[in-house]
């Protein structure tokens, strides 16, 4: 008898050796996830991403890229705030709701996202996560309350302390809620459903960094055992109104904002240092990105004299449909999962976040979710997908329309769609592998090239989703992005 349990065991141990990496995998429970969000944060503003033309110290992020990977063709679901985390929440693209231009005024505005939609966020506790968002939400909630009047914070627009608001973060999906609406409504701080504090603008990115470290600190103990966290992290800065702290003045050596962004750095590095503290890094996924590139409202003019270039070599700013205007750093960490230092050049939207998420814990996703998310959790794990991104469609502020496929964009208007001034013959098409500057307009002598992408976008819009599975509807009519090319 002890003789067959020895060969048992032998056998099992063999078994083990075949499997590998795969049975390690399989068997580890489910990740924290931290995603973090910037705002209005331009891909050059990182000095990972832009050594020769990037001026701004950044060396938390510089090393969250060089531990896990780096895409380098990434992409925010819209060239402004409200639809792209309208995309990251939902897999969706905003331009399939009401909302098919501009962002959310961040008042008394209905949600954006519709209860019943599944969210990261309910997907994530659906599956026992404990889920948090601290930051800006910018999704839309309402209230009884007026919005209160000559506030000394920033310009009086927030919601007065007590009021309630109704259709939050709450209600989608997050078990709470600590932050504001957005940049216009900063001075009114909320948790869970209630407005709790007033307070001034320069004050909101410091305690959303504390607020973030405490929230990892009470759930350490808890995230080892069985309940892991997911802590949505969507920052403030460096959008307007730029006002790095004190401390953080003068530090770039280029303006408030080059400041701002440093002590954006400086959060980030805080919530992987208590990450570390706290014992959690090995099992946690970090992602990081932002929702847009950077606005001219930086003074993008004056830091490109001193030579910073907030988008790198790439074309426009915030609001434009070029991809100076939404292409965004994208960096993901996960220990033992990912290779350090490694980079994906293939083509993801962060509406993709919310179908790897979704695979990362082994959950299909029905057909009325997700409906133009596709996972990236290949790439990450160093394999090739023949099912990875094969187009993408962006938007602008105006809600012009471009698509674009790994080798060519098709820009359907006669400018940037934003607010940059440049003109443009209508539509355009350029060749980003061989010019990812947007310089040279192709149209006219790609005739073949503009029917095919046009056809494959009126397929996006018409389907309801750019992903495999039945039609869907969208939330209202699309307005035809043929129906008229000019600014």
């Amino acid at each position: 008898m002890k003789m067959l349990l020895a060969w048992l065991s032998l056998l099992l141990l063999f078994a083990d050796d075949l499997t590998g990496a795969t049975s390690v995998e399989a068997a580890a429970p489910h990740p924290n996830i931290v995603l973090i969000l910037a705002d209005d944060l331009g891909y050059g503003d990182v000095q990972y991403l832009n050594p020769q033309r990037g001026k701004f110290a950044t060396p938390h992020l510089d090393r969250l890229a060089q531990q896990g990977m780096t895409f380098t063709d990434a992409h925010s679901g819209s060239s402004v705030c409200t639809p792209t985390r309208y995309g990251l929440l939902t897999g969706r693209y905003a331009w399939r709701t009401r909302l098919q231009k501009g962002v959310l005024d961040g008042g008394n505005d209905e949600p954006l996202i519709a209860k019943e939609r599944l969210t990261l966020g309910s997907l994530l506790k659906g599956q026992g996560y404990t889920t948090a968002c601290i930051g800006k939400w910018h999704l839309g909630f309402q209230s009884k309350s007026n919005t209160s009047k000559g506030g000394k914070a920033f310009g009086g627009n927030g919601l007065p302390v007590g009021a309630k608001i109704i259709g939050g973060p709450t209600t989608r999906g997050f078990d709470s809620f600590w932050g504001c609406s957005n940049a216009r409504t900063m001075s009114s701080l909320i948790e869970g459903e209630q407005v709790i504090e007033s307070i001034e603008t320069v004050d909101m990115l410091p305690r959303l960094g504390k607020q973030a470290v405490q929230y990892i600190e009470s759930h350490a103990s808890s995230s080892k055992k069985s309940t892991p966290f997911f802590l949505y992290l969507p920052l403030t800065s460096p959008h307007t109104p730029i006002v790095p702290s004190e401390e953080w003045k003068g530090k770039s050596g280029l303006g408030d904002y080059g400041d701002f962004v440093m002590q954006t750095d400086a959060v980030v590095g805080d919530v992987l240092k208590a990450l570390d503290q706290y014992q959690l890094s090995e099992n946690t996924l970090v992602i990081f990105s932002s929702d847009n590139g950077c606005s001219p409202a930086a003074g993008t003019e004056q830091l490109e004299r001193s030579g910073h270039f907030a988008s790198e070599r790439f074309r426009g700013y915030k609001a434009d449909i070029w991809d100076g205007g939404h292409r965004v750093p994208l960096f993901v960490r996960w220990p033992n999962r990912i290779q350090p230092g490694s980079r994906s050049d293939q083509l993801v939207c962060l509406t993709d976040i919310f179908a790897t998420c979704a695979e990362i814990i082994d959950q299909s996703l029905p057909d009325n979710a997700g409906e133009d998310s596709i996972s990236f959790l290949p790439a990450l794990l160093g394999r090739v997908s023949p099912a990875q991104r094969k187009s993408i469609v962006h938007h602008s502020i105006q809600g012009k329309f471009a698509i674009r496929e790994p080798r060519w964009k098709l820009c359907l208007c006669s400018g940037s769609g934003g607010w940059s001034k440049e003109a443009a013959t209508s539509p355009q098409l350029y060749d980003m592998q061989k010019d990812p500057e947007e310089s040279i307009n192709l149209a006219s002598q790609q005739p073949d090239v503009v029917a095919g992408l046009s056809k494959l976008l009126r397929e996006i819009i018409d389907n309801g989703r750019s992903t495999p599975g039945s039609n869907q509807p969208n939330d209202v009519a699309v307005k035809s992005p043929f129906a008229a090319t000019d600014d």
